[in-house]
């Protein structure tokens, strides 16, 4: 007995876990629901606690260049200690709900490529963390999200990427340590002067914070001032009464027309 309690502590012949999402697909303020199931080893155990959390690869600055990393967000604990038997099961459900900033990962039926979303088990054994397999999931744009992205795709733009950026947007009311770019080409009508457009959402219960930045054809933001930058917020009850293809296409309209670009 004593043997298999020390190969336990080392991890052979421990406890396992595995997690079965219901469904594995939501919205930036919905839950995921599933099922976690905790498995005996070959010894008695006490568990110590049971968590779930997401995982997002993010894009980190550091003095040796960009590095992708795990970040860790939204972390709910789902069952306190207790004790598990040699052999036995214990299964837990639970409803993880997804913070309002969660990156998507599609879009009208597209991946955006660039991002990937998880949600990952972690129990808490013998003073140690045990982290269970990533299970993806996707995220869906919820509807005022949707409307700027449909007004984009109604004047033309192409979804070039996405990626998530270790960081703060200024003058946003943003809660997570990191953000997402949403890329898009211009059609030909603004090309002569734009290179990409990037959105960033920085989204709430009641609103939606929107962050549009211009790359320009001869550098970022390259002379001009910051009028290749624009933040506007959505509230979400009334985001419908608003024709958010002409409020773009105005704003690049009188962008173009005083730096020449028609």
């Amino acid at each position: 007995m004593v043997f298999k309690k020390f190969m336990a502590s080392m991890g052979a012949g421990s406890a396992s876990v595995e997690t079965e999402l219901h469904h594995p697909q939501t919205t930036p303020g919905g839950v995921v629901e599933g099922l976690i199931r905790v498995r005996g080893g070959k010894v008695d155990q006490n568990i110590e606690g049971l968590f779930v959390e997401f995982q997002a690869v993010v894009e980190v600055e550091t003095q040796d260049g960009e590095q992708r990393r795990n970040e860790e967000f939204g972390r709910l604990q789902v069952d306190g200690a207790f004790a598990l038997r040699e052999g036995s099961t214990h299964d837990v459900p639970f409803s993880l709900p997804v913070p309002w900033e969660t990156p998507l990962t599609t879009f009208r039926g597209v991946h955006l490529r660039g991002t990937t979303i998880g949600v990952r088990t972690e129990l808490a054994i013998d003073r140690a963390i045990d982290k269970g397999d990533l299970d993806p999931i996707q995220v869906h744009a919820f509807p005022a999200q949707a409307l700027i992205l449909d007004a984009f795709g109604n004047l033309g733009f192409h979804f070039k990427g996405a990626d998530l950026e270790k960081g703060h947007i200024r003058g946003t009311d943003q809660r997570l340590p990191f953000y997402q770019e949403i890329e898009f080409t211009p059609p030909q009508a603004y090309a002569r002067g734009i290179n990409e457009v990037e959105l960033s959402f920085v989204s709430g219960e009641h609103s939606t914070e929107v962050v549009l930045e211009i790359d320009k054809k001869g550098g970022v933001l390259s002379g001009g001032g910051n009028d290749a930058y624009r933040q506007f917020t959505v509230d979400h009850a009334s985001a419908e009464q608003t024709d958010w293809s002409a409020y773009l296409n105005g704003w690049f309209q009188e962008l173009g027309q005083r730096r020449g670009w028609f």
